[in-house]
């Protein structure tokens, strides 16, 4: 892809001499994979290099991902400093994290808090396993809307500890997988329903908490809403 090309593609929401954050559009991989898709991480560095004409090769961090078919915010480190700080407060759960999705589904309580133990397996899922085998694994929600006509329910989730397909694989497991999802649940097809729409967390240098939010999503199942 034309490096021209990749910058219209990209929607940046704030960047300084330590940090980028980016609005990740759906289907685009976080990082390089197996299939050599044009990923996010590739495409910052192109816009970094690009825009500010830096020779060699360009450092961006990854320090948190999305999966392929989910958008959302994601926040580079642009010096090794920056990722290593913003490492360590993710490891620390100290990085605010809210989503949106559309759950099939309407017997859900107002707020609930989901915590679980959860494991990849060898397929690359994700499953809930037995207490101390898995990845302690927590989020809290709130209904936002029920659609009873289409037996739909849009939540709005605090992901408090970011595991492999962590909301996926929790509310399928309680019989409420999120729309659109075709890993986990059979009766789901398109383009899954589930969104971060916004990131807070200390900046790595200057220590002022930052927040970074986006629209809400359109397409379908959020049109039902």
């Amino acid at each position: 892809m034309e490096d021209g090309k990749v910058m219209s593609k990209l929607e940046i929401l704030y960047e300084d001499n330590h940090i980028i954050v980016v609005k990740k559009p759906c289907n685009i991989l976080s990082q390089s994979d197996s299939t050599k898709d044009l990923d996010l991480l590739t495409m910052v560095k192109m816009y970094i290099k690009e825009k500010y004409n830096k020779p060699g090769n360009v450092y961006i961090g990854l320090v948190h991902r999305l999966d392929r078919p989910v958008s959302g915010v994601m926040v580079f480190a642009r010096t090794s400093k920056a990722a290593r700080r913003l490492s360590e407060d993710i490891r620390n759960n100290k990085f605010k994290k809210e989503y949106v999705a559309v759950v099939k589904g309407v017997g859900l309580v107002n707020e609930d808090r989901f915590v679980d133990y959860l494991e990849k397996g060898r397929d690359g899922n994700t499953v809930i396993s037995k207490k101390g085998k898995g990845k302690l694994s927590i989020l809290e929600y709130k209904v936002l809307k029920v659609n009873y006509d289409k037996e739909e329910t849009l939540v709005k989730i605090n992901l408090i500890t970011g595991r492999h397909h962590q909301i996926r694989v929790q509310f399928a497991s309680r019989k409420y997988p999120l729309c659109g999802d075709m890993r986990y649940s059979n009766n789901n097809k398109g383009q899954i329903a589930l969104c971060c729409i916004s990131i807070s967390f200390l900046h790595p240098i200057t220590k002022e908490e930052v927040l970074f939010k986006i629209d809400f999503p359109s397409g379908r199942y959020w049109n039902d809403f």
